[in-house]
């Protein structure tokens, strides 16, 4: 009956998408996704209001055993983060693919709305699945949609090597995924996440939870197995590219989350702990270092999401090191922090993709050093854009102060209690880093982007984006307002859904909510209110004086032109001393040189690529390569060996019957 009712459901989704006319696609696919979502997050809202475990199905599957579905504090907060995301995502793609309208077929138009919704609902299954069953259905369901969403231009070659190396790569994490599952089930008869506690009671720890962090890695874009991402967000259109950044890779951060949750040894609990807190730092400083030497509005954002990542599971290694420890307040504060940035980062990154498409529909080009001055053209996004460049640099009133400041709490915490201090005390220097380049990362691509003077035609005929997607970009931004200027009520809701990791004492819970989360409010309102009073006397004095507008000051140069502005190659020149270690570059054409003392005319364009891609890339393009060259070696066009073929795979098939090597 579960493949009835699904089959059931994505005929109908793909019915209602295909009938409807070309302009009312998208609205039917923001119907169908807001209907979902809007359901399922009212049971999650009474389930983190204290309305206990929701039960949503119930079936016995064919190979894993009984399976269910049902909602617990943590998939009650990832239920909210989809759906917000998507339906943010979905309203936006309405004014994203306008022009696509025009050369895109409507059967085109109709499966990529159709795989909008599926990857939307499937991402909701996967948050509420407890049996392997189901949980790796809808797992497989939403990399398919998301492969399909990601070929929405398959006519460029480099989407098409994009979506390839993402689906190859998650489907080697599917693999692991069904590895752990099937082991699980071997051993305690049932392959829910329920039955994990069982199993490390009673089984090594370590493999199986190397296994499942694999595999759930993969997709939460955790170092090394991060390449696919810098790849895969800037080939897909911008709002897919916010829904995977913002929501799908947050899937796999749910995984990881379960698996360490069940771990009831100290033991256990501290060797996850430290695993999760080493990979945590070294993604996210991987991740900051390569998005501030990027060129790219997309790649940038990208490399962004894969540092985000990294900060999300140093506060969930805190917590876990906190827990075995026995401090409640570190673990707390810890797991709170991770699950709070969980959410910020669904909304700034949202936000800031949706300013990255806005920019390439403007102008046709996301490379910051085409680009310059858009702030005058577009001041609405240059405005919303900077919103979310503050959120994601941790600047108060916005959201990523507050989560920032929980994870460095529980970091605190640690060291003043003893409770691995060397532990905490790398972590709170490795996110005291991860901060400051995150600030020289998004300063050049702010500035570099929206001041300064347009550098191409392109640019300086731009203007503003539609309502629709102006409005899409309100909904992130409401978020992320909502927490940063009431940090309280939201850490109350979501140390709720901490309660699956942890039962806080009282004392614990008031801590958290005590007058340190009173000051940060305080401060977020007080900033607020001295911007809007410095902006009130600026226009007041400007009122009664002339304001003349004249040349940059060019130190004594009498002829300044737009190529004399700051690139994003020349922005973060001091970082580039790192940077050459861990990425390979690719370019065209030749720097001035220093001995240049009056520059001829130059052109060049700096792209800086991973160097940890070859390691993943390389061997399946090979594979692939060779694979393609026996397999056409078979393709002779003529019957007779087509035929042999055949009686060669029955012949086959009948011996390994014989030996009963297959049922």
């Amino acid at each position: 009956m579960f493949y009835l009712y699904t089959l059931l459901a994505l005929a109908v989704i793909a019915a209602a998408v295909h009938l409807s006319p070309l302009k009312a696609k998208a609205w039917t696919a923001l119907a169908i996704v807001a209907a979902a979502g809007t359901s399922l997050a009212v049971k999650a809202a009474g389930v983190l209001s204290g309305g206990g475990t929701c039960r949503l199905w119930a079936f016995d599957s064919l190979m894993l055993g009984p399976d269910s579905g049902s909602l617990d504090t943590l998939s009650a907060l990832f239920v909210l983060v989809i759906a917000v995301g998507a339906a943010a995502a979905t309203l936006y793609s309405q004014g994203y693919l306008r022009h696509a309208l025009a050369h895109k077929s409507p059967a085109h138009i109709s499966l990529h709305y159709t795989a909008l919704a599926v990857m939307s609902l499937s991402m909701l299954g996967v948050v509420a699945s407890d049996g392997g069953y189901s949980f790796l259905f809808f797992w497989e369901l939403m990399t398919v949609a998301s492969f399909i969403l990601i070929l929405f231009d398959a006519e460029r070659r480099e989407v098409r090597r994009a979506a390839l190396s993402y689906l190859i790569m998650m489907h080697v994490g599917f693999v692991l995924l069904v590895a752990g599952f099937v082991r699980l089930h071997a051993a305690t008869g049932s392959a829910s996440f329920a039955a994990l506690a069982p199993y490390f009671a009673q089984q090594p720890f370590l493999p199986l939870f190397l296994v499942f962090l694999g595999g759930f890695g993969m997709k939460a874009g955790l170092f090394p197995m991060h390449v696919w991402l810098p790849e895969a967000h800037p080939a897909a259109p911008s709002h897919v590219s916010a829904l995977m950044s913002g929501v799908m890779i947050k899937t796999g951060v749910y995984g990881i989350l379960r698996v360490c949750a069940a771990a009831g040894d100290p033991a256990a609990l501290h060797t996850a702990g430290l695993i999760v807190l080493c990979l945590g730092i070294a993604t996210g400083l991987w991740g900051v270092i390569l998005a501030a030497s990027q060129n790219d509005v997309k790649r940038l954002l990208a490399y962004s999401s894969i540092e985000n990542i990294g900060v999300i599971l140093i506060g969930a290694g805190i917590a876990l090191l906190g827990k075995a420890a026995g401090n409640h307040t570190m673990a707390l504060c810890g797991m709170t922090g991770a699950l709070l940035h969980l959410v910020n980062h669904s909304f700034f990154k949202s936000l800031l993709f949706f300013g990255a498409g806005n920019i390439l529909t403007q102008t046709r080009t996301v490379s910051l050093d085409a680009l310059g001055g858009l702030a005058r053209h577009m001041p609405v996004t240059a405005i919303l854009f900077l919103a979310g460049a503050a959120a994601i640099c941790a600047l108060p009133p916005f959201n990523g102060f507050v989560s920032e400041l929980l994870i460095y709490l529980g970091m605190f915490k640690g060291i003043a209690a003893g409770s691995d201090t060397l532990a905490a005390a790398a972590g709170t220097v490795a996110l005291a880093l991860i901060g400051g380049i995150v600030v020289l990362a998004f300063a050049k691509l702010y500035g570099t982007v929206f001041l300064g003077s347009p550098r191409t035609h392109e640019v300086a005929e731009a203007s503003e984006v539609d309502n629709v997607r102006i409005a899409a970009m309100a909904l992130p931004l409401a978020g992320m307002l909502s927490v940063g200027l009431f940090p309280a009520v939201a850490v109350a809701v979501v140390s709720r859904a901490a309660r699956f990791f942890l039962t806080a004492p009282t004392g614990v819970a008031d801590y958290m909510l005590s007058s340190a989360l009173s000051a940060v409010g305080r401060t977020a309102w007080l900033l607020i209110v001295v911007v809007g009073v410095l902006a009130w006397l600026r226009r007041r004095t400007l009122r009664t004086r002339t304001v003349s507008q004249g040349p940059t000051w060019g130190c004594g140069f009498t002829a300044p032109n737009v190529r004399m502005q700051y690139t994003g190659e020349s922005f973060s020149e001091g970082l580039q001393s790192i940077v050459p270690s861990l990425t390979r570059q690719d370019g065209e054409g030749d720097a001035v040189g220093k001995h240049e003392i009056f520059p001829s005319p130059h052109r060049f364009d700096i792209r800086r690529k991973d160097r940890i891609d070859n390691l993943f890339t390389a061997w399946w393009v090979e594979a692939l390569r060779l694979l393609n060259q026996r397999v056409m070696r078979l393709r002779t066009g003529k019957i007779n060996h087509y035929v042999l073929f055949a009686l060669a795979f029955l012949a086959l098939v009948f011996l390994l019957s014989i030996f009963n090597l297959i049922g």
